[in-house]
């Protein structure tokens, strides 16, 4: 695909087609999540379901997604990535439809946490297929900004079609995604390249399986844990006694790891700087932004009374200047470099998030949350794509399936910590407010202090993007260094 049918930074039509398939994906995965968030109310209306039990509608996507995706990732290094792709395409269309149909919340919940296991396949599948087809340099910059483009445009979308979709039933926000999948799946088996024509590797015969049992229960436990803790406390026995079982896990499994002939997941991969960076930067970015998100829904619909269709509109800003602008981080990221970017990415962060803190009980949208909303839009548009090339960069063909999991799970991991920190921060602005706790001041005093810990939580993540521009300030002396001494040396021989 690359040497045929990729030129000069030119895609052709069959080029353009994969692309548009595989990161469809990716964009259905972000409209289901953002469609179903929305349905909430109505589901609650007719199906009469309890709170618990709503929120792991939601919940149990989250746990299916970011518990497996390390090892949706290695399977579609071991396994093919073509394979991975398609099968869990399929699963999802199936698993959107029975969602539809279906009206106990036990079963509701069920496909959802299904159909978060199939977008653990399908994500990092994608992404390796993308970093694989192709070749790392500005066709790669190209695809990737593509890549970003659509996954933002989807989460966007499915706020707005939820809205509209809900207003026929919520049902349809579950059935829709079915015959989406199922058109992608008969596109993908026409022009998704098979790995047959790759030489195939050694360690797809000796799939990690302790390992991937310890990997993957590890993270299933994990991200359970992070989701329960608002509720349950994080100091109590039982979410201290969740995280310890996790870190024995994630103990027990690199001591695996480190004996295993064939590893699932290759720990040297870890010595990349730029690959950590990366990934530190992903689970800053969506963990600040579930976090302003999650007040931003709150503020809205709870305190200023807007319906989910005005909410969803509301945040449709950010998502399309995402849209439009990710089209053209390519050509910045040839230019600017991925570390500049990113560092700008972080720094539009913490402005749009300073900003938001300015939110009051009668402030207008105009002169409060639409500068947020921009603001962030420029930020995603300038991090998001770079971050994964700078998780793929230099990563060899064999385990882009694993890098790709690895930032995608980044991404979650780092959407649900923030996210549950936030909570609890938010809880305590309201309960330490002299102001009853149903009151609109209480309630925006934990807006506020919840908004300080996004700031604070993109702050950091401009402090590592510097440490990636100095990282590579210091390479490029150390490399100056290096020919002056050569140059020295060469002189010095020929006197």
């Amino acid at each position: 695909m690359t040497s045929s049918h990729v030129l000069d930074n030119r895609f052709d039509r069959r080029a353009w087609t994969l692309l548009l398939v595989v990161c469809g994906a990716v964009f259905l995965d972000g409209m289901d999540v953002s469609m179903v968030g929305v349905a909430l109310p109505s589901i609650d209306s007719d199906l009469h379901l309890s709170t618990s039990t709503l929120q792991w509608l939601v919940s149990g996507y989250v746990l299916g997604y970011g518990g497996l995706l390390l090892l949706g990732g290695r399977a579609a290094d071991l396994l093919g990535r073509r394979r991975v792709f398609l099968i869990a395409l399929a699963v999802f269309a199936v698993a959107s439809l029975l969602g539809g149909l279906t009206s106990d919340g036990t079963l509701l919940i069920a496909t959802r946490f299904i159909k978060g296991l199939a977008a653990a396949f399908t994500a990092p599948a994608a992404l390796s297929i993308v970093t694989t087809t192709f070749g790392e340099g500005k066709a790669r910059n190209k695809a990737l900004a593509v890549y970003a483009a659509t996954g933002a445009t989807g989460f966007s979308s499915g706020l707005v079609f939820g809205g509209l979709l809900t207003e026929l039933g919520w049902r349809y926000a579950f059935l829709v995604p079915g015959p989406l999948a199922g058109l992608l799946f008969l596109l993908a088996v026409r022009y998704v390249p098979s790995d047959a024509g790759e030489e195939p590797a050694v360690e797809r015969r000796h799939l990690d399986l302790p390992g991937a049992a310890l990997i993957s229960s590890s993270m299933l436990l994990l991200v359970y844990t992070i989701v329960e803790a608002p509720d349950v406390g994080w100091a109590t026995a039982r979410t201290l006694g969740s995280l310890a079982v996790v870190a024995l896990l994630i103990a027990t499994f690199v001591a695996v790891e480190l004996r295993s002939l064939h590893p699932l997941v290759r720990l040297g991969i870890l010595r990349s700087s730029r690959l950590r960076r990366a990934n530190v930067g992903a689970m800053v970015m969506l963990g600040a932004w579930f976090g302003f998100q999650f007040i931003g829904t709150l503020y809205l619909q709870q305190l200023r009374g807007w319906s989910a269709l005005e909410m969803a509109l509301a945040f449709l800003p950010a998502g399309a200047l995402v849209a439009i602008g990710s089209t053209q981080v390519g050509k910045i990221v040839d230019r600017f470099g991925t570390q500049r970017s990113i560092a700008a990415g972080m720094a539009s962060f913490i402005v749009a998030y300073a900003l938001a803190t300015r939110i009051g009980a009668d402030t207008s949208y105009a002169a409060t949350l639409l500068p947020t909303m921009l603001i962030a839009g420029v930020g995603f548009t300038l991090a998001f794509g770079p971050l994964n090339i700078a998780a793929t960069n230099g990563i060899a063909d064999h385990e882009q399936g694993l890098a790709s999991g690895m930032f995608a799970t980044s991404l979650q991991l780092g959407g649900a910590v923030v996210l549950a920190i936030v909570t609890a921060v938010m809880a305590s602005g309201v309960s330490g407010s002299a102001a009853p706790a149903s009151s609109a001041t209480a309630q925006l005093a934990g807006f506020h202090d919840g908004l300080i810990v996004t700031v604070a939580v993109a702050s950091f993540g401009l402090l590592v993007s510097i440490s990636g521009l100095l990282s590579e300030a210091g390479g490029r002396v150390g490399r100056v260094r290096e020919a002056w001494q050569s140059a020295y040396s060469a002189l010095g021989s020929r006197s």
